[in-house]
C-alpha cells in the first residue's frame, strides 16, 4: 500500500540512524525487531522526558510493516505524546526511510506505544496530566 503523497512529520525525529549490514537477517533484509527497538527507544525518550523519570513499555498496538528498509537507508523515527492516564502514557510513533541518495521519504511503519512511569521501587507512579492549550 503506497503512501507516495505523505510527508514525514515536521518536528525533529527522536531517533535517526543508517541501516547497516549488521541489522539484517541472513537474507539481507533489515530485521523488523531492529526497527521496533528504534521505535521503542524513541517512545521511551518521550515518556522519560514527560514523566521526569523512569518509564517502561507495557504495550505496542497496531504495528504493520508497510515498506522494506534496506542497508544504507536513513531511518528517522518520530514520537509524539498523545494521551496520559494516571500512570501511563500513549505515544504515537512513526518510522520513515529515505534512500541514501534520494530526497523522498516513505513511511515504513507506525504504532502506538504505551508506557507506565515507575519509581525507584519499580512500582507505577503518577504522571502529570497533559496541559490544556
Amino acid at each position: 500500500m503506497p503512501f507516495v503523497d505523505e510527508q514525514p512529520p515536521e518536528h525533529h525525529p527522536a531517533v535517526r540512524v543508517i541501516a547497516m549490514p549488521a541489522d539484517t537477517n541472513p537474507y539481507g533484509d533489515i530485521f523488523g525487531g531492529w526497527l521496533m527497538s528504534l521505535m521503542d527507544s524513541a517512545a521511551g525518550s518521550v515518556a522519560a522526558r514527560y514523566s521526569h523519570g523512569r518509564a517502561v513499555t507495557i504495550a505496542v498496538e497496531g504495528m504493520t510493516f508497510l515498506r522494506p528498509v534496506v542497508v544504507g537507508d536513513e531511518v528517522s523515527v518520530f514520537a509524539t505524546l498523545k494521551s496520559v492516564g494516571r500512570t501511563s502514557m500513549k505515544i504515537a510513533v512513526e518510522a520513515w526511510r529515505r534512500a541514501r541518495h534520494d530526497d523522498r521519504s516513505y513511511r515504513v511503519t507506525q504504532a502506538t506505544f504505551t508506557f507506565v512511569a515507575i519509581g525507584e521501587d519499580r512500582q507505577p507512579r503518577s504522571v502529570p496530566p497533559i496541559a490544556e492549550a
